[in-house]
């Protein structure tokens, strides 16, 4: 899942040490409906994932699987921390 060249002024350097380098990005962006236990498994030791998760977070990823969480969980994620970040602004 290289992707440097779409972000130059972000620092990918993570993604060298991802598990998923060399994977077939296929695996990470099953069909609707589908299984994503063996993406997630590929991602469960993974040494980046924090920052993996954060890049898709950041950048609105809407597809795949990234940092070990699907669509659906990533945006969980994000409703929650816009949630926080109003609680926030409104104390």
């Amino acid at each position: 899942m290289e992707l440097h060249g779409i972000f130059p002024a972000e620092d990918m350097s993570w993604q060298r040490e991802a598990n998923c380098l060399g994977v077939h990005p296929d695996l990470f962006f099953p069909e609707r409906g589908a299984s994503t236990r063996e993406a997630k498994e590929v991602c469960k030791g993974c040494v980046v994932r924090d920052e993996c998760l954060e890049f898709a977070l950041n950048n609105g990823e809407k597809f795949g699987i990234w940092g070990g969480m699907s669509e659906r969980e990533r945006r969980r994620i994000r409703r929650a921390r816009s949630l926080e970040r109003r609680a926030v602004v409104g104390a």
